[in-house]
C-alpha cells in the first residue's frame, strides 16, 4: 500500500514541543489512584482520650449496641437488605468490629478539644504521640491513624503548628513514624494556607532526617472561600498544583461549611443542595490527581429512643455517598459502627455479582448483555478492589465469580501503575 503521509518529520517535531509541557503536566499532576487502601471511614476523638486499647473498645461497644437492637441481621434488614444479604454482611461485620473496628482515628486538638492553655495542650501533644506510637507497637492502633490541629486562621495558626510540631517530633524521636500516619488541616480558606503547611511540613521533613514527600496531609473542606474564591476562581481547584504530590485527601465538613452558608441548623446535612455542589465541585478538583475524597458525618446518633431511626439515616446517608463515588465518611460514635460497616458491605456485596461478570467478560473477551470499553473496567474492577480491601467480599468469591486474583484485579483497576512496574524490572 503506498504511503500517502503529508505530515514530515519536522511537523511531528513541533507537535511534540507544542505538547511537551502538556504531558509534563499529565505527568507530574495527573498520576491517578495509587491503587492503596483508602479507609471506609475516619473517626475523631478528643485527643487525651486515645488510649492502646481505644479501638478494641469502640468496637466492644458497637457489638453491643447491634445486640441491645436486635442483632447485625435486624440491622441489615433495617437498612433494607433482604434475609440472605443481612446475614452474609452481618457475618462480615461482626468479624470487622471485632478485628478492626476503627479503619482510620484521629486524634482531635482542634473542635473536639477546644483550647484549654498552651501547658495542657503542649503536654497533650507529646503525650498524644506518645501513645500513638505505643498502640503501633503493640499492634493495636488502627491501619491508620493522626492528628487534626488547629487551623491556620491568624488567631490558632501558632497554636496549630506548635501542636502539629510537638507531635511529629516526639513521634519521630520515638522511632519509625507510623505507615499510616495522617495529618488533617482543617477550615482552609486560601491557596496560601495550604502552600504555608507545605512548607512547614517540608520543614520537620528535613529536621527529623525524613524522605521528602513522608509527611502528607488532609486539607478539610469547611468554609465557602474554598469553593469559589474573590475572583470567581476555584481556590481547591488549584490545591493539587501548587504542592502537588503532597495532599492525600479533600474531607467534606458538613457543619461548619453549612452553618457558612446560614443554612439553619435544622438542615444542615451531608445531602442538602449546598453540601452536594461542594462536594462534585471537590470531585472534579482531584479527578485524575490521586487525592481521595471523603464526605462528612452526621450528627444524628443512634442513642436512647432513637437508635433504629438514627441507623436508618446513617445507614442510607453512608449508600448515598458509595453512590456518588464518596468512599470515605466520618462517624462520631461507637455506635454508628454497625451501620457504617453493614451498609458499605451492602453495597459493595449487592454490586458484586454483576460486577463480576462484566470483568469477566471484559478479559476473557466474551460477549455478555454488556460491551465495556477500557475506562469502564477499570471503574468495574476498582469497585470490586475496594470491596476486598475493606472486607465486605473475600478474594476468593472475587476469583470465583470474575475469574481473576487481586494481583490482576489491581492491574485492570489501575493499569498505569502496572505498566510503570514493569517498566522498572
Amino acid at each position: 500500500m503506498a504511503n500517502n503521509l503529508s505530515l514530515t518529520g519536522r511537523d511531528l517535531a513541533e507537535i511534540e514541543s507544542q505538547l511537551a509541557a502538556t504531558d509534563r503536566l499529565l505527568e507530574r499532576n495527573y498520576p491517578g489512584d495509587d491503587g492503596s487502601r483508602q479507609p471506609v471511614h475516619t473517626v475523631y476523638v478528643p485527643a487525651d482520650r486515645f488510649t492502646p486499647s481505644f479501638a478494641a473498645d469502640w468496637g466492644a461497644q458497637a457489638l453491643a449496641a447491634a445486640d441491645a437492637h436486635g442483632g447485625l441481621v435486624r440491622l441489615g434488614e433495617l437498612l433494607g437488605q433482604d434475609a440472605d444479604l443481612a446475614k452474609a454482611v452481618a457475618s462480615r461485620v461482626s468479624a470487622k468490629l471485632a478485628a478492626e473496628p476503627i479503619e482510620d482515628l484521629r486524634l482531635d486538638f482542634e473542635d473536639g478539644y477546644g483550647d484549654r492553655g498552651d501547658d495542657a495542650e503542649d503536654s497533650a501533644a507529646v503525650a498524644a504521640a506518645s501513645t500513638v506510637a505505643a498502640a503501633v507497637a503493640a499492634g493495636t492502633a488502627p491501619p491508620f491513624i493522626g492528628i487534626r490541629f488547629k487551623c491556620f486562621e491568624a488567631a490558632t495558626r501558632n497554636r496549630g503548628l506548635r501542636t502539629l510540631d510537638l507531635f511529629v517530633a516526639t513521634l519521630a524521636g520515638a522511632g519509625e513514624l507510623p505507615e499510616g500516619l495522617i495529618l488533617t488541616l482543617p477550615k482552609v480558606t486560601t491557596v496560601a494556607q495550604v502552600q504555608a503547611m507545605d512548607y512547614a511540613v517540608s520543614r520537620l521533613e528535613e529536621i527529623h532526617s525524613l524522605p521528602h514527600g513522608r509527611l502528607r496531609f488532609e486539607v478539610q473542606v469547611e468554609t465557602p472561600q474554598l469553593i469559589l474564591g474573590p475572583e470567581g476562581t476555584s481556590p481547591v481547584a488549584q490545591l493539587p498544583h501548587v504542592v502537588p504530590g503532597r495532599i492525600s485527601g479533600l474531607h467534606y465538613g458538613t457543619y461548619d461549611y453549612s452553618a457558612s452558608l446560614q443554612i439553619s441548623a435544622e438542615y444542615q446535612s451531608m445531602e442538602h443542595p449546598v453540601a452536594d455542589f461542594a462536594k462534585e465541585v471537590m470531585q472534579l478538583a482531584v479527578a485524575g490527581t490521586g487525592i481521595r475524597l471523603s464526605d462528612g458525618s452526621t450528627n444524628i446518633i443512634p442513642v436512647g429512643d432513637g437508635v433504629e431511626n438514627a441507623w436508618a439515616i446513617h445507614g442510607r446517608l453512608v449508600r448515598r455517598s458509595l453512590e456518588r463515588g464518596f468512599y470515605q465518611g466520618w462517624d462520631l460514635h461507637p455506635a454508628q459502627l454497625p451501620s457504617r460497616f453493614a451498609a458499605t458491605y451492602a453495597f459493595y456485596r449487592q454490586g458484586l455479582p454483576a460486577a463480576a461478570a462484566r470483568l469477566r467478560n471484559y478479559v476473557e473477551q466474551t460477549e455478555g448483555g454488556v460491551m465495556d470499553e477500557p475506562a469502564t473496567a477499570r471503574a468495574l474492577a476498582a469497585f470490586v478492589l475496594r470491596g476486598v480491601q475493606c472486607g465486605a467480599v473475600g478474594a476468593d468469591e472475587v476469583q470465583a465469580l470474575a475469574g481473576v486474583g487481586v494481583p490482576q484485579l489491581t492491574a485492570l483497576a489501575h493499569p498505569r501503575l502496572a505498566t510503570t512496574s514493569n517498566s522498572l524490572k
